[in-house]
């Protein structure tokens, strides 16, 4: 794992005054998206089917923890952010809140979304704005995240018969989700047709069908071909509308903070 993870690093400081409109919203969209998965991936602790992989997801969810908090202090406080908001306050992906599942499924989880950020943060580091250093540095770490998770799809896919089914189901069920990330963010919207700050639309999503496509064929798996987006599928976690699981998973990271508010460690 890197050894300058941006969770063993302290948050970025931020910038003279937090940031505010389309930036600040932005900022809250992708912080969400790293807190909620790095929760997901921290619950695999002591439950993986190997103990290097205890280690790996551990691994992967600090540095998304530490993602969070670079974002969240360009925002305002970390804990505040974390902690005391309410459901209909995060702006997190459906597609990290969902439940882990077997191994197999929460792999078919990471490569979609690792892929999706390793593509997104490429651009933001390319472009100048309040993301680019973040961008800069979490770049490395999930090219990571999504080698992972690729070889990972490779093994499970190509391997057993159980194997190929489990990494087949997980991927089939979570497909669905994906076009949600392809949904335009304020604060990441072009700044004109092609330029290099589009972070969100058409290219970016064609690029990363491609990858996804690729990896799963040569993984023996069928691309699922169910629609990604429109009436029938999921996508509303930006405009803060979450599945079932999420309302569990937010009372159980809340917990503590709310229990003793104030406290100190």
């Amino acid at each position: 794992m890197n050894e300058t993870s941006a969770a063993q690093a302290p948050p970025a400081t931020p910038a003279t005054a937090p940031l505010t409109g389309p930036d600040r919203r932005a900022a809250l969209a992708l912080g969400d998206d790293a807190l909620i998965l790095s929760h997901r991936l921290g619950e695999w602790a002591g439950h993986a089917p190997v103990l290097e992989e205890d280690v790996a997801l551990a691994n992967i969810a600090l540095d998304l923890l530490g993602q969070a908090r670079i974002l969240f202090s360009l925002v305002g406080d970390e804990d505040e952010l974390a902690y005391l908001r309410e459901e209909r306050a995060f702006r997190n992906l459906q597609l990290v809140e969902q439940p882990n599942g077997d191994f197999a499924h929460t792999i078919a989880r990471q490569l979609y979304f690792s892929t999706y950020q390793l593509l997104m943060y490429g651009q933001l580091a390319a472009a100048d704005g309040p993301f680019a250093g973040l961008a800069a540095k979490a770049v490395k770490e999930v090219a990571y995240h999504q080698d992972h998770a690729e070889h990972w799809t490779l093994r499970l896919g190509d391997g057993t018969p159980e194997s190929h089914e489990r990494m087949q189901r997980g991927c089939d069920a979570l497909w669905r989700f994906t076009g949600e990330m392809f949904s335009p963010v304020e604060g990441l919207a072009p700044a004109g047709p092609g330029t290099s700050t589009e972070v969100n639309g058409q290219g970016l999503e064609e690029r990363w069908l491609a990858s996804v496509t690729a990896v799963l064929e040569r993984a023996t798996l069928t691309v699922p071909d169910g629609p990604r987006s429109g009436a029938w599928t999921a996508g509303a976690g930006r405009q803060g509308l979450h599945t079932e699981p999420f309302g569990r998973i937010l009372a159980e990271m809340q917990h503590l903070h709310r229990s003793h508010p104030g406290a100190s460690w």
